[in-house]
Protein backbone atom coordinates (compact mmCIF):
# COMPACT_ATOMS: atom_id res chain seq x y z
CA UNK A 1 0.00 0.00 0.00
CA UNK A 2 1.38 3.37 -0.94
CA UNK A 3 2.59 5.69 1.73
CA UNK A 4 0.17 8.21 0.38
CA UNK A 5 -2.72 6.20 1.79
CA UNK A 6 -3.86 5.88 5.35
CA UNK A 7 -5.50 2.56 6.15
CA UNK A 8 -6.54 2.17 2.54
CA UNK A 9 -7.95 5.68 2.22
CA UNK A 10 -6.28 8.16 -0.12
CA UNK A 11 -4.55 11.01 1.68
CA UNK A 12 -6.90 14.02 1.63
CA UNK A 13 -5.75 17.25 0.09
CA UNK A 14 -5.50 19.73 2.97
CA UNK A 15 -5.69 23.41 2.14
CA UNK A 16 -5.43 26.54 4.28
CA UNK A 17 -9.22 26.54 4.53
CA UNK A 18 -9.33 23.08 6.07
CA UNK A 19 -11.11 23.30 9.45
CA UNK A 20 -8.52 21.21 11.31
CA UNK A 21 -5.75 23.76 11.26
CA UNK A 22 -3.51 21.87 13.62
CA UNK A 23 -3.88 18.70 11.53
CA UNK A 24 -2.87 20.64 8.42
CA UNK A 25 0.15 21.97 10.25
CA UNK A 26 1.05 18.50 11.46
CA UNK A 27 0.83 17.02 7.95
CA UNK A 28 3.20 19.69 6.67
CA UNK A 29 5.62 19.10 9.50
CA UNK A 30 8.82 17.07 9.50
CA UNK A 31 7.18 14.57 11.86
CA UNK A 32 4.54 13.59 9.30
CA UNK A 33 7.08 13.29 6.51
CA UNK A 34 9.15 11.03 8.74
CA UNK A 35 6.12 8.79 9.40
CA UNK A 36 5.31 8.59 5.70
CA UNK A 37 8.92 7.75 4.83
CA UNK A 38 8.75 4.78 7.17
CA UNK A 39 5.32 3.84 5.75
CA UNK A 40 3.71 4.45 9.17
CA UNK A 41 0.05 5.06 8.71
CA UNK A 42 -1.71 7.47 11.07
CA UNK A 43 -5.41 8.07 11.26
CA UNK A 44 -6.61 11.68 11.01
CA UNK A 45 -8.82 11.10 14.04
CA UNK A 46 -5.74 10.26 16.10
CA UNK A 47 -4.16 13.56 15.20
CA UNK A 48 -7.31 15.53 16.01
CA UNK A 49 -7.71 13.84 19.38
CA UNK A 50 -4.07 14.15 20.22
CA UNK A 51 -4.02 17.81 19.24
CA UNK A 52 -7.09 18.56 21.35
CA UNK A 53 -5.50 16.85 24.34
CA UNK A 54 -2.32 18.87 23.92
CA UNK A 55 -4.21 22.18 23.61
CA UNK A 56 -6.43 21.41 26.57
CA UNK A 57 -3.48 20.44 28.72
CA UNK A 58 -1.56 23.54 27.72
CA UNK A 59 -4.56 25.75 28.44
CA UNK A 60 -5.12 24.26 31.87
CA UNK A 61 -1.43 24.62 32.64
CA UNK A 62 -1.46 28.29 31.70
CA UNK A 63 -4.57 28.91 33.78
CA UNK A 64 -3.04 27.15 36.78
CA UNK A 65 0.13 29.19 36.42
CA UNK A 66 -1.90 32.39 36.24
CA UNK A 67 -3.95 31.58 39.31
CA UNK A 68 -0.84 30.51 41.23
CA UNK A 69 0.90 33.72 40.18
CA UNK A 70 -2.11 35.80 41.25
CA UNK A 71 -2.16 34.30 44.73
CA UNK A 72 1.59 34.18 45.22
CA UNK A 73 2.07 37.93 44.95
CA UNK A 74 4.78 37.46 42.33
CA UNK A 75 5.74 39.90 39.64
CA UNK A 76 3.04 38.37 37.45
CA UNK A 77 0.31 39.51 39.86
CA UNK A 78 -1.45 41.58 37.23
CA UNK A 79 -3.05 38.49 35.69
CA UNK A 80 -6.37 36.81 36.38
CA UNK A 81 -7.91 37.47 39.80
CA UNK A 82 -4.89 39.52 40.90
CA UNK A 83 -5.52 42.86 42.56
CA UNK A 84 -3.10 45.38 41.02
CA UNK A 85 -1.15 47.76 43.22
CA UNK A 86 -2.68 51.09 44.22
CA UNK A 87 -3.11 53.26 41.16
CA UNK A 88 -0.79 56.21 40.87
CA UNK A 89 -2.02 59.66 39.94
CA UNK A 90 -0.67 61.64 37.02
CA UNK A 91 -0.47 65.37 37.58
CA UNK A 92 0.42 68.22 35.26
CA UNK A 93 0.50 71.91 36.20
CA UNK A 94 0.93 75.00 34.05
CA UNK A 95 0.63 78.72 34.76
CA UNK A 96 -1.53 80.24 32.01
CA UNK A 97 -1.49 83.82 33.33
CA UNK A 98 1.32 84.90 35.59
CA UNK A 99 0.90 87.43 38.38
CA UNK A 100 3.22 90.38 37.78
CA UNK A 101 1.91 92.86 40.33
CA UNK A 102 -0.24 93.03 43.46
CA UNK A 103 -3.82 94.24 43.56
CA UNK A 104 -4.27 97.98 43.71
CA UNK A 105 -5.64 99.35 46.98
CA UNK A 106 -8.43 101.92 46.65
CA UNK A 107 -9.19 104.71 49.09
CA UNK A 108 -12.88 104.28 49.90
CA UNK A 109 -15.31 105.60 52.50
CA UNK A 110 -17.59 102.57 52.57
CA UNK A 111 -17.44 100.06 55.41
CA UNK A 112 -18.01 97.35 52.83
CA UNK A 113 -17.36 97.61 49.09
CA UNK A 114 -17.19 95.19 46.19
CA UNK A 115 -16.78 95.15 42.41
CA UNK A 116 -18.22 92.16 40.53
CA UNK A 117 -17.81 90.97 36.96
CA UNK A 118 -21.51 90.58 36.19
CA UNK A 119 -20.85 88.13 33.35
CA UNK A 120 -19.58 85.40 35.68
CA UNK A 121 -20.02 86.69 39.28
CA UNK A 122 -16.25 86.85 39.84
CA UNK A 123 -15.13 89.31 42.48
CA UNK A 124 -12.62 91.80 41.07
CA UNK A 125 -12.20 93.92 44.18
CA UNK A 126 -13.59 93.83 47.69
CA UNK A 127 -13.24 95.31 51.13
CA UNK A 128 -15.22 93.45 53.79
CA UNK A 129 -17.24 91.92 51.00
CA UNK A 130 -18.69 89.15 53.19
CA UNK A 131 -19.43 91.26 56.28
CA UNK A 132 -23.13 91.11 57.22
CA UNK A 133 -24.64 94.59 57.18
CA UNK A 134 -27.96 96.41 56.83
CA UNK A 135 -28.89 97.20 53.22
CA UNK A 136 -31.65 99.87 53.31
CA UNK A 137 -33.60 100.39 50.08
CA UNK A 138 -31.23 98.33 47.94
CA UNK A 139 -33.66 95.65 49.17
CA UNK A 140 -36.07 96.84 46.50
CA UNK A 141 -33.93 95.22 43.80
CA UNK A 142 -35.20 91.85 44.99
CA UNK A 143 -38.75 93.16 45.43
CA UNK A 144 -38.78 94.40 41.85
CA UNK A 145 -37.44 91.13 40.45
CA UNK A 146 -40.12 89.08 42.22
CA UNK A 147 -42.81 91.48 41.02
CA UNK A 148 -41.63 91.04 37.44
CA UNK A 149 -41.32 87.27 37.70
CA UNK A 150 -44.50 86.47 39.63
CA UNK A 151 -46.83 89.32 38.74
CA UNK A 152 -48.59 90.68 35.69
CA UNK A 153 -48.04 94.38 34.86
CA UNK A 154 -51.79 94.80 34.34
CA UNK A 155 -52.68 93.32 37.73
CA UNK A 156 -54.67 95.70 39.92
CA UNK A 157 -53.06 96.13 43.33
CA UNK A 158 -55.31 97.17 46.20
CA UNK A 159 -53.60 99.30 48.84
CA UNK A 160 -54.01 98.01 52.41
CA UNK A 161 -54.02 100.07 55.58
CA UNK A 162 -50.65 98.59 56.51
CA UNK A 163 -49.09 99.55 53.19
CA UNK A 164 -50.54 103.07 53.30
CA UNK A 165 -49.09 103.57 56.80
CA UNK A 166 -45.49 102.95 55.75
CA UNK A 167 -43.05 105.76 56.69
CA UNK A 168 -41.52 108.04 54.11
CA UNK A 169 -40.03 108.10 51.62
CA UNK A 170 -43.52 107.32 50.29
CA UNK A 171 -45.97 107.98 47.45
CA UNK A 172 -48.82 108.59 49.96
CA UNK A 173 -51.06 105.91 48.55
CA UNK A 174 -54.47 105.66 50.30
CA UNK A 175 -56.12 102.61 51.73
CA UNK A 176 -58.52 100.99 49.26
CA UNK A 177 -57.03 102.64 46.16
CA UNK A 178 -56.08 100.45 43.24
CA UNK A 179 -53.10 100.78 40.91
CA UNK A 180 -51.54 98.78 38.10
CA UNK A 181 -48.66 96.65 39.30
CA UNK A 182 -46.66 97.83 36.28
CA UNK A 183 -46.98 101.44 37.50
CA UNK A 184 -46.09 100.77 41.11
CA UNK A 185 -42.70 99.21 40.28
CA UNK A 186 -41.64 102.57 38.76
CA UNK A 187 -42.72 104.39 41.89
CA UNK A 188 -40.69 101.95 44.01
CA UNK A 189 -37.51 101.92 41.91
CA UNK A 190 -37.29 105.52 40.71
CA UNK A 191 -38.13 107.32 43.96
CA UNK A 192 -37.86 104.44 46.44
CA UNK A 193 -41.39 104.73 47.81
CA UNK A 194 -41.86 102.44 50.82
CA UNK A 195 -45.65 102.26 50.62
CA UNK A 196 -45.64 101.06 47.02
CA UNK A 197 -43.08 98.37 47.93
CA UNK A 198 -45.36 97.14 50.74
CA UNK A 199 -48.41 97.12 48.44
CA UNK A 200 -46.49 95.12 45.83
CA UNK A 201 -45.33 92.64 48.48
CA UNK A 202 -48.85 92.04 49.78
CA UNK A 203 -50.19 91.54 46.27
CA UNK A 204 -47.49 89.03 45.23
CA UNK A 205 -46.93 87.21 48.52
CA UNK A 206 -50.31 87.55 50.22
CA UNK A 207 -48.68 89.41 53.10
CA UNK A 208 -45.42 91.17 53.86
CA UNK A 209 -44.26 88.12 55.82
CA UNK A 210 -45.20 85.75 53.01
CA UNK A 211 -43.37 87.92 50.51
CA UNK A 212 -40.28 87.98 52.74
CA UNK A 213 -40.23 84.18 52.60
CA UNK A 214 -40.29 84.39 48.81
CA UNK A 215 -37.41 86.86 48.90
CA UNK A 216 -35.32 84.58 51.09
CA UNK A 217 -36.00 81.54 48.93
CA UNK A 218 -34.93 83.48 45.86
CA UNK A 219 -31.76 84.63 47.62
CA UNK A 220 -30.85 81.02 48.40
CA UNK A 221 -31.53 80.06 44.79
CA UNK A 222 -29.03 82.72 43.71
CA UNK A 223 -26.39 81.43 46.12
CA UNK A 224 -26.79 84.27 48.60
CA UNK A 225 -26.38 82.45 51.91
CA UNK A 226 -25.65 85.46 54.13
CA UNK A 227 -28.80 87.42 53.34
CA UNK A 228 -31.96 87.78 55.44
CA UNK A 229 -34.98 89.68 54.14
CA UNK A 230 -37.60 90.78 56.66
CA UNK A 231 -39.14 93.78 54.89
CA UNK A 232 -39.83 94.41 51.17
CA UNK A 233 -38.65 98.02 51.30
CA UNK A 234 -35.44 97.77 53.36
CA UNK A 235 -36.65 99.50 56.52
CA UNK A 236 -34.55 98.40 59.48
CA UNK A 237 -36.09 95.36 61.18
CA UNK A 238 -34.99 92.54 63.46
CA UNK A 239 -36.26 89.27 64.91
CA UNK A 240 -36.47 87.98 68.45
CA UNK A 241 -33.42 85.76 67.90
CA UNK A 242 -31.29 88.84 67.21
CA UNK A 243 -31.08 88.40 63.44
CA UNK A 244 -31.81 91.49 61.39
CA UNK A 245 -32.68 92.58 57.86
CA UNK A 246 -29.23 92.24 56.31
CA UNK A 247 -26.96 91.10 53.51
CA UNK A 248 -23.35 91.32 52.39
CA UNK A 249 -21.79 93.32 49.58
CA UNK A 250 -21.09 90.05 47.79
CA UNK A 251 -24.66 88.70 48.08
CA UNK A 252 -26.16 92.00 47.04
CA UNK A 253 -23.89 92.16 43.98
CA UNK A 254 -25.02 88.67 42.93
CA UNK A 255 -28.67 89.68 43.28
CA UNK A 256 -28.07 92.76 41.16
CA UNK A 257 -26.12 90.79 38.53
CA UNK A 258 -29.11 88.49 38.22
CA UNK A 259 -31.56 91.41 38.06
CA UNK A 260 -29.88 93.18 35.14
CA UNK A 261 -30.35 90.08 33.00
CA UNK A 262 -34.05 90.99 32.94
CA UNK A 263 -34.82 93.47 30.15
CA UNK A 264 -37.87 94.85 31.98
CA UNK A 265 -35.74 95.54 35.03
CA UNK A 266 -33.16 97.37 32.91
CA UNK A 267 -35.85 99.47 31.28
CA UNK A 268 -37.30 100.47 34.66
CA UNK A 269 -34.02 101.50 36.32
CA UNK A 270 -32.97 103.45 33.22
CA UNK A 271 -36.22 105.46 32.99
CA UNK A 272 -35.73 109.15 33.83
CA UNK A 273 -39.36 110.02 34.53
CA UNK A 274 -42.65 108.14 34.67
CA UNK A 275 -46.28 109.21 35.09
CA UNK A 276 -49.26 107.10 36.16
CA UNK A 277 -52.72 107.35 37.70
CA UNK A 278 -54.87 105.37 40.07
CA UNK A 279 -57.24 102.84 38.50
CA UNK A 280 -60.21 105.19 38.87
CA UNK A 281 -58.23 108.12 37.40
CA UNK A 282 -58.81 110.37 40.41
CA UNK A 283 -55.14 110.72 41.36
CA UNK A 284 -52.11 111.15 39.13
CA UNK A 285 -48.38 110.94 39.91
CA UNK A 286 -45.06 111.67 38.23
CA UNK A 287 -41.90 110.08 39.60
CA UNK A 288 -38.37 111.03 38.63
CA UNK A 289 -35.27 108.89 38.85
CA UNK A 290 -33.17 109.80 41.91
CA UNK A 291 -30.14 107.82 40.73
CA UNK A 292 -27.46 110.44 39.98
CA UNK A 293 -25.01 107.77 38.84
CA UNK A 294 -26.86 107.54 35.51
CA UNK A 295 -25.21 110.82 34.49
CA UNK A 296 -21.79 110.25 36.05
CA UNK A 297 -20.23 107.72 33.68
CA UNK A 298 -20.74 106.55 30.10
CA UNK A 299 -22.47 103.20 30.09
CA UNK A 300 -23.96 103.63 33.58
CA UNK A 301 -27.02 101.46 34.21
CA UNK A 302 -27.94 102.98 37.55
CA UNK A 303 -29.68 100.44 39.84
CA UNK A 304 -30.60 101.47 43.42
CA UNK A 305 -29.78 103.87 46.23
CA UNK A 306 -30.62 103.38 49.89
CA UNK A 307 -30.42 104.93 53.34
CA UNK A 308 -31.52 104.12 56.88
CA UNK A 309 -30.09 105.07 60.26
CA UNK A 310 -28.65 101.60 60.69
CA UNK A 311 -27.43 101.06 57.12
CA UNK A 312 -26.07 104.51 56.32
CA UNK A 313 -25.85 105.52 52.69
CA UNK A 314 -25.82 102.55 50.30
CA UNK A 315 -25.69 102.16 46.56
CA UNK A 316 -25.71 99.30 44.05
CA UNK A 317 -24.51 100.42 40.64
CA UNK A 318 -24.22 98.85 37.22
CA UNK A 319 -22.07 99.80 34.25
CA UNK A 320 -21.65 98.31 30.79
CA UNK A 321 -18.86 99.53 28.53
CA UNK A 322 -16.20 98.13 26.17
CA UNK A 323 -17.55 94.61 26.48
CA UNK A 324 -17.34 94.70 30.28
CA UNK A 325 -20.28 94.62 32.69
CA UNK A 326 -19.68 95.58 36.30
CA UNK A 327 -21.75 95.60 39.46
CA UNK A 328 -20.53 97.78 42.33
CA UNK A 329 -21.81 97.76 45.91
CA UNK A 330 -21.07 100.17 48.74
CA UNK A 331 -22.65 99.68 52.17
CA UNK A 332 -22.32 101.97 55.20
CA UNK A 333 -20.86 104.62 52.93
CA UNK A 334 -21.18 107.56 55.31
CA UNK A 335 -24.05 109.14 57.22
CA UNK A 336 -25.55 112.63 56.91
CA UNK A 337 -24.31 115.02 55.76
CA UNK A 338 -21.91 112.85 53.66
CA UNK A 339 -24.43 111.92 51.01
CA UNK A 340 -21.89 112.15 48.17
CA UNK A 341 -19.49 109.51 49.52
CA UNK A 342 -21.36 106.72 47.75
CA UNK A 343 -20.84 108.39 44.37
CA UNK A 344 -17.12 108.83 45.02
CA UNK A 345 -16.67 105.19 45.94
CA UNK A 346 -18.81 103.91 43.09
CA UNK A 347 -16.84 105.85 40.49
CA UNK A 348 -13.55 104.67 42.01
CA UNK A 349 -14.65 101.03 41.79
CA UNK A 350 -15.92 101.34 38.23
CA UNK A 351 -12.82 103.18 36.99
CA UNK A 352 -10.65 100.54 38.60
CA UNK A 353 -12.49 97.86 36.66
CA UNK A 354 -12.36 99.73 33.37
CA UNK A 355 -8.67 100.61 33.47
CA UNK A 356 -7.24 97.65 35.35
CA UNK A 357 -8.94 94.69 33.65
CA UNK A 358 -8.77 93.32 30.11
CA UNK A 359 -10.61 90.34 28.64
CA UNK A 360 -8.53 87.27 27.82
CA UNK A 361 -9.51 83.88 26.41
CA UNK A 362 -8.28 81.05 28.61
CA UNK A 363 -6.77 78.19 26.53
CA UNK A 364 -8.47 74.82 27.05
CA UNK A 365 -7.57 71.46 25.52
CA UNK A 366 -9.59 68.45 24.39
CA UNK A 367 -6.50 66.30 23.81
CA UNK A 368 -6.09 63.29 26.11
CA UNK A 369 -4.41 59.91 25.59
CA UNK A 370 -5.91 56.56 26.46
CA UNK A 371 -5.14 54.65 29.65
CA UNK A 372 -3.76 51.17 30.29
CA UNK A 373 -6.36 48.77 31.68
CA UNK A 374 -5.21 46.16 34.20
CA UNK A 375 -6.91 42.76 34.18
CA UNK A 376 -8.90 43.84 31.15
CA UNK A 377 -9.97 42.07 27.98
CA UNK A 378 -8.49 45.06 26.19
CA UNK A 379 -5.07 46.48 27.02
CA UNK A 380 -6.21 50.10 26.99
CA UNK A 381 -9.28 52.34 26.88
CA UNK A 382 -9.71 55.64 25.00
CA UNK A 383 -10.49 58.81 26.94
CA UNK A 384 -12.49 61.92 26.10
CA UNK A 385 -12.90 65.40 27.56
CA UNK A 386 -15.39 68.08 26.54
CA UNK A 387 -14.10 71.44 27.83
CA UNK A 388 -16.16 74.58 27.37
CA UNK A 389 -14.10 77.57 26.16
CA UNK A 390 -14.20 80.54 28.51
CA UNK A 391 -12.62 83.92 29.05
CA UNK A 392 -12.07 86.25 31.99
CA UNK A 393 -11.38 89.85 32.81
CA UNK A 394 -7.83 89.77 34.16
CA UNK A 395 -5.48 92.27 35.73
CA UNK A 396 -1.74 92.17 36.47
CA UNK A 397 -2.49 90.84 39.93
CA UNK A 398 -4.30 87.73 38.67
CA UNK A 399 -2.82 84.25 38.31
CA UNK A 400 -4.44 81.48 36.25
CA UNK A 401 -3.22 77.92 36.82
CA UNK A 402 -4.19 74.85 34.81
CA UNK A 403 -3.90 71.38 36.37
CA UNK A 404 -4.61 67.93 34.95
CA UNK A 405 -5.02 65.05 37.40
CA UNK A 406 -5.84 61.53 36.30
CA UNK A 407 -5.08 57.87 36.95
CA UNK A 408 -2.05 56.29 35.29
CA UNK A 409 -4.12 53.13 34.72
CA UNK A 410 -7.56 51.65 35.36
CA UNK A 411 -8.57 48.23 36.65
CA UNK A 412 -11.21 46.25 34.80
CA UNK A 413 -14.13 46.19 34.65
CA UNK A 414 -14.29 49.71 33.22
CA UNK A 415 -17.63 51.31 32.36
CA UNK A 416 -18.09 53.68 29.45
CA UNK A 417 -18.37 57.24 30.77
CA UNK A 418 -16.43 56.45 33.94
CA UNK A 419 -14.50 59.45 35.32
CA UNK A 420 -10.75 58.89 34.98
CA UNK A 421 -9.51 62.36 35.85
CA UNK A 422 -10.10 66.11 35.76
CA UNK A 423 -8.84 69.29 34.13
CA UNK A 424 -9.00 72.12 36.66
CA UNK A 425 -8.52 75.86 36.26
CA UNK A 426 -7.67 78.01 39.28
CA UNK A 427 -7.97 81.79 39.55
CA UNK A 428 -5.79 83.23 42.29
CA UNK A 429 -5.71 79.87 44.04
CA UNK A 430 -9.47 79.28 43.94
CA UNK A 431 -11.07 76.62 41.73
CA UNK A 432 -12.94 78.34 38.89
CA UNK A 433 -13.65 75.64 36.28
CA UNK A 434 -13.41 71.84 36.27
CA UNK A 435 -13.89 69.48 33.32
CA UNK A 436 -14.11 65.69 33.89
CA UNK A 437 -12.14 63.24 31.74
CA UNK A 438 -14.30 60.24 30.76
CA UNK A 439 -13.62 56.76 29.42
CA UNK A 440 -14.77 56.37 25.84
CA UNK A 441 -15.51 52.63 25.90
CA UNK A 442 -16.28 49.78 28.30
CA UNK A 443 -13.65 47.13 29.04
CA UNK A 444 -14.59 43.82 30.65
CA UNK A 445 -12.51 41.97 33.24
CA UNK A 446 -10.65 38.83 32.10
CA UNK A 447 -12.13 35.49 33.20
CA UNK A 448 -11.59 31.74 32.62
CA UNK A 449 -13.55 31.59 29.34
CA UNK A 450 -11.63 34.59 28.01
CA UNK A 451 -8.26 33.13 29.01
CA UNK A 452 -9.09 29.73 27.53
CA UNK A 453 -10.23 31.35 24.27
CA UNK A 454 -7.08 33.46 24.26
CA UNK A 455 -4.91 30.37 24.73
CA UNK A 456 -6.69 28.56 21.90
CA UNK A 457 -6.22 31.53 19.62
CA UNK A 458 -2.50 31.60 20.34
CA UNK A 459 -2.11 27.84 19.76
CA UNK A 460 -4.32 27.65 16.70
CA UNK A 461 -2.91 30.59 14.75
Amino acid sequence: MAATELWGVPKPEYTRDHPHILFRGFRNSGWMRMFEKRNIRIKEEWIRRGTAAVVLSAGLLVLLLRVQSAHSGSAEADCLFAEPPAQEQYQYREILHERTDGQQELSLYARAALLLDADNNRVLYEENGTQVMAMASTTKIMTCILALEYGNPDDLVTVSARAAAMPKVKCYLREGEQYRLGDLVYSMMLQSHNDTAAAIAEHIGGSIEGFAEMMNRKAIDLGCTDTLFITPNGLDASREDGSFHSTTAYDLARIAAYAIQNEDFLRIIGTRSYSFSSADGRRSFTVSNADAFLDMMDGALGIKTGFTGQAGYCFVGGLKRDGKTFISVVLGCGWPPNKSYKWHDTKALMEYGLSGYAYEEIPVTDEVQGLTVLNGKEKSVPLAIRPEPFGLLLCTGDEIVYEREMCTSLTAPVEKGEVAGYDRYYVNGELYRVFPIYTGDAVGRIDYPFCFSDVLDKFLL
